[in-house]
């Protein structure tokens, strides 16, 4: 392919160099856990929930890498592209709102179902296989589109700026990240993730410091705002205060933000990934972890979308800036076009490493999410409910290669059929979005009813894609296709019809037939068996006495080997999770308000157009953001995690420089006393 910015080579070195050298990484760091501190992953506990040991650095760093998507790259400066100053504050805040939300499900689900594997579980124990087999086909819907989406966003920048064929970045993008995830299973993907987070801040601040600060053809602030105010005199933007382009008074701008905030509901709420961390977590700093990660989060699309996106506006007409049309920015590709006519092969090169990154993160928290939903909710539930040990460690590993391939199957087909990744961003709501409501009511609320709850969802399914379709005939003379069924009318239409009609469906039918459900029943799925008494311990044979306490720590496991049954119930005490359920609301649902309300609505009905000092602010922001951002998921990680540390450091040194062996063991713990 010619007129590539960078050779075809460099695609297939990206995508299987990287891919091959990260795989190789995440090998080595789980041998070291496995050697030097007491988790392995040939504990099935330990391969899908990290022992629930996690702590929230870690855990919020997860999140930062599994919601970088390559929407949150490409989608976001496309949007900003289109929107001007709008579009990344609705593409970030519209994100960023459903992860602080989630935290109340979180504590939820540590109250009401501490040792569940999958949400699907607690759906499956609370109102039975109906429920369950419905609610997996949202979630396994859910699992497709958002990986479809990675794979599409991926491989069309990486045929875009390489040539690299399509069909061929499709497969293997998904390649290399499954081998890591099947040897070394949730831990290994944290720490994939914290390793792509700490490179994913480094490359956008390279970015961010390159168009406001040294770049020759933008530079400063000044610069880009004068730039700006030329694009809009040029080519005003329909919908926006003065046609410009440092506006947020976008009509075309909200509207995307209501859809992408309904997408993006059923993207989290019904995405296993975002349970994964939640139960991976240790309970009591749950909420803390995906508050912390989803602030931290929004200075991702909003900074990046800020700098390259409204720079591929800036740019136009440069000698060095690629021609965009409609299909390119459907497909995401401005910042793409503005990083290669920013720094050459160098920005182009940074940008596919980024993107690279972003996607194989994500995409290695879809794998062991699905792979959790196709050992536990269809191998264990349906197929082996008497699966030991060993058998659910295998299925995991196959769900894992499996998904892998499905993977790249969906991405080559919506790549054939001619769908973009962003249509699929505002599509998923659609399909999506009727789920949210009743799932969330599963989890939290007593008297949810169970046919009211998959009523809606069903209802709100049908309504949707009708409202969409409907919608599109009409405004667009009865054509229906790709093209036209993408507007932004078309898809609002079907995303309202959704997230409403599932909304009020399961909202209503709870309060006129509520039931009254204890949560007994889901608090027990996967309940370790108890300690032995003292009595219990006085065994007659000495095997029997060895199979007894062999079993008591298999068992165990599920609750965590990292902490004792002490600190177990400390964690796990109602009166704290209640609290933390109440401080979660209050302070995601402050956070909601101040990222969709007070702050974007006044701006936009206002009309006003940003000053030079306006724009410089905005930016300041952002920037200032990305910084405490990078500290809240780069550096807190390592400090909270500075004994562990130690502790790999110290066994490595006495396995080099000692007599020795540094290998971990286990502490020896005392029996009590017979009392006889």
């Amino acid at each position: 392919m010619s007129g590539t910015v960078l050779p075809q080579g460099a695609g297939y070195g990206v995508v299987v160099g990287i891919g091959l050298f990260f795989s190789a990484f995440m090998l080595c760091v789980t041998a070291i856990q496995a050697r030097y501190t007491a988790f392995s992953p040939k504990n099935s506990e330990e391969f899908t929930s990290a022992s629930r040991s996690v702590k929230p650095g870690l855990i919020a760093s997860g999140i930062v890498s599994a919601w970088t998507w390559a929407a949150t790259l490409l989608q976001s400066s496309a949007v900003a592209y289109k929107f001007g100053v709008s579009g990344p504050w609705w593409y970030g805040a519209g994100a960023t709102v459903q992860i602080l939300l989630f935290a109340m499900l979180a504590a939820k689900l540590k109250l009401n179902a501490p040792y569940a594997h999958t949400w699907l579980e607690i759906v499956s124990a609370r109102w039975g296989k109906t429920a369950h087999m419905v609610f997996m086909f949202f979630g396994l819907a859910t699992n497709i589109i958002v990986s479809s989406m990675l794979i599409l966003g991926g491989s069309a920048t990486v045929t875009d700026l390489t040539g690299m064929s399509t069909i061929a970045a499709c497969f293997l993008i998904p390649l290399g990240v499954a081998i890591y995830v099947v040897v070394g299973g949730m831990r290994s993907t944290l720490l994939c993730d914290y390793t792509h987070t700490t490179v994913l801040f480094a490359i956008i601040l390279t970015f961010i410091f390159t168009v406001y600060a040294t770049s020759d053809k933008i530079g400063s602030p000044k610069k880009m705002h004068e730039l700006l105010t030329a694009a809009s005199a040029a080519a005003p933007i329909a919908g926006n205060a003065h046609g410009s382009y440092v506006t947020m008074r976008s009509k075309n701008g909200l509207i995307f933000g209501v859809i992408n905030i309904i997408g993006n509901f059923a993207t989290v709420f019904q995405d296993q990934a975002y349970w994964q961390r939640a139960i991976a977590s240790r309970p009591a700093t749950t909420v803390k972890a995906y508050l912390l990660g989803g602030v931290a989060w929004f200075a991702i699309p909003f900074t990046f979308a800020t700098t390259l996106g409204l720079a591929a506006v800036a740019l136009r007409g440069d000698p060095d800036m690629k021609v965009l049309t409609p299909a390119d920015v459907s497909a995401g590709l401005p910042a793409a076009a503005a990083a290669a006519a920013l720094l050459g092969s160098s920005g182009a090169a940074a940008l596919l490493v980024l993107l690279f990154l972003a996607v194989t993160s994500a995409c290695s928290a879809e794998l062991i999410a699905v792979s959790s939903i196709l050992t536990y909710d269809i191998y264990k539930a349906y197929i082996n409910p008497k699966a030991t040990e060993a058998q659910i460690l295998r299925a995991g590993h196959y769900g894992v290669a499996f998904y892998a391939l499905v993977c790249g199957l969906a991405g080559v087909i919506f790549f054939y059929i001619g769908v973009s990744m962003g249509w699929l961003y505002t599509f998923m709501g659609v399909i999506l979005g009727s789920a949210v409501c009743p799932i969330a009511l599963c989890i939290t609320w007593s008297k949810a009813n169970k046919w009211g709850c998959i009523g809606g969802s069903v209802a709100g399914f049908a309504a949707g894609v009708i409202a969409w379709l409907v919608t599109t005939s009409t405004l667009n003379d009865g054509v229906i296709n790709v093209v036209t069924s993408g507007g932004d009318f078309e898809m609002l239409a079907g995303n309202l019809a959704s997230i409403g009609v599932g909304a009020i469906v399961s909202t209503v039918a709870s309060l006129i037939w509520p039931e009254d459900y204890d949560f007994a029943g889901t608090r027990a799925i996967n309940k370790p068996a108890p300690a032995p008494s003292h009595t219990d311990e006085k065994l007659d044979d000495e095997s029997d006495r060895k199979g007894k306490d062999h079993e008591v720590h298999v068992r165990g496991s599920v609750a965590g080997d990292s902490f004792d049954q002490a600190e177990e119930d400390d964690e796990l005490d109602p009166v704290q999770l209640n609290k933390a359920f109440r401080f979660a609301t209050w302070s995601s649902l402050t956070l909601f308000v101040v990222l969709i309300l007070i702050i974007p609505l006044p701006l936009f009905f206002s009309q006003h157009v940003y000053t030079v000092a306006g724009l410089a602010g905005w930016v300041s922001v952002g920037i200032a953001w990305t910084f405490l951002s990078a500290v809240a998921v780069v550096i807190y990680p390592l400090y909270e995690s500075r004994q562990a540390l130690t502790q790999i450091f110290v066994g490595i040194y006495k396995d080099i420089f000692t007599k020795g062996s540094g290998k971990y063991v286990e502490p020896e713990v005392e029996k009590p006393k017979s009392s006889v």
